[in-house]
């Protein structure tokens, strides 16, 4: 007889009012896949989309990433592979096909493949751990996966205070790069510079733009851009030739850009990329490849602030997506269990 669980389910499209508790069946691990029980779980803007039904691929159990301890691993591929996950060590999984193609971290247990999952041996609380996974993977993925930063390179963050923003900010001054930083709330501007940035701007289209024709007056080595398809063409032309702009964020918004013509509005010998987090884990970008144990030993010595804004009960998910939906927290949303 199969074993059952709770599980905040999207039970149809609409507001947060439409997450709802339900019994469900307990996952089983298949072939390489871990079974987690799930101990907190960062909230991510992906789900909101899922949940209005505006995202292309959704399970009804949504929930990109977890952090919690193993339950079981039954079908490891080889005992090495077995000992980097014991029963009760601690874990944070993200993405394959977490919340999209089988049931995610909203779930009180979740099945994963072992490749996108990362034993961690750390003393922070559930609910600071959970704020890490999806946003620092996703950080360093384009940094230094797609981006290439070096030490020395002008690199200019557009949308700094989202949690996404603020990794990368982290990390970009850690590896030594000049970091120009944008957001739309000059309070956040000293905030910015105590986090290491050299330079904090206003967000705003025609951002270092000359007042005659609106060419961009300055350029970078490499533009990271979370705010997506409304500013791309212009972080396309505040990028060097040779440079690097990498679109990972939509915080603007989904709407594409209208009319779009390469070549008439695209700037030549800009190299542009897309990253979505969705491919963490695949052999393309293999989290062994992402120090996130690294990463949370620095957050632990308090190098780093990357506490949540807010954190909310599991009985209270409709209250963390009603401040989700808000895009006023200013910083990760973290649901414990």
């Amino acid at each position: 007889m199969s074993e059952s669980m709770r599980a905040i389910v999207i039970a149809a499209f609409g507001g947060p009012e439409v997450l709802s508790y339900q019994t469900v069946q307990k996952p089983v691990p298949g072939a390489d896949e871990v079974l987690i029980r799930v101990r907190a779980f960062g909230v991510n803007h992906a789900e909101m989309h899922m949940r209005k039904g505006e995202w292309d691929e959704w399970n009804p159990i949504t929930g990109l990433e977890c952090v919690g301890t193993i339950e079981s691993y039954p079908h490891p591929p080889s005992p090495a592979q077995a000992e980097r996950f014991p029963i009760g060590c601690k874990v944070a999984a993200v993405m394959g096909g977490l919340g999209r193609n089988r049931p995610g971290g909203y779930g009180e247990y979740v099945t994963v493949s072992s490749s996108n999952v990362i034993p961690l041996d750390t003393t922070l609380s559930w609910e600071q751990l959970a704020a890490l996974p999806e946003v620092y993977c996703t950080a360093w993925s384009c940094l230094f996966t797609v981006l290439d930063v070096k030490r020395g390179e002008r690199v200019l963050i557009r949308g700094t205070t989202s949690t996404l923003g603020q990794a990368a900010v982290h990390l970009a001054v850690d590896a030594g790069a000049i970091v120009t930083a944008t957001t739309r709330r000059e309070e956040r501007f000293a905030w910015l510079r105590e986090m290491g940035a050299a330079e904090v701007a206003r967000e705003q289209s025609g951002l270092f733009s000359n007042e005659e024709g609106g060419k961009a007056a300055r350029k970078f080595d490499k533009t990271l851009n979370l705010i997506g398809n409304r500013v791309l063409l212009e972080s396309i032309a505040l990028t060097r030739p040779g440079g690097r702009m990498l679109q990972a964020g939509w915080l603007g918004g989904l709407e594409p850009v209208k009319d779009f013509n390469p070549m008439v509005q695209m700037e030549s010998g800009v190299h542009f990329s897309l990253f979505h987090s969705k491919v963490l884990g695949t052999p393309e970008f293999s989290l062994s490849k992402i120090p996130l144990q690294e990463i949370v030993r620095k957050i632990e010595q308090g190098k780093w602030d990357a506490r949540p804004a807010r954190v909310f009960e599991y009985q209270d998910i409709v209250n963390a997506h009603r401040a989700l939906d808000s895009h006023d927290v200013g910083g990760k949303i973290v649901v414990k269990h």
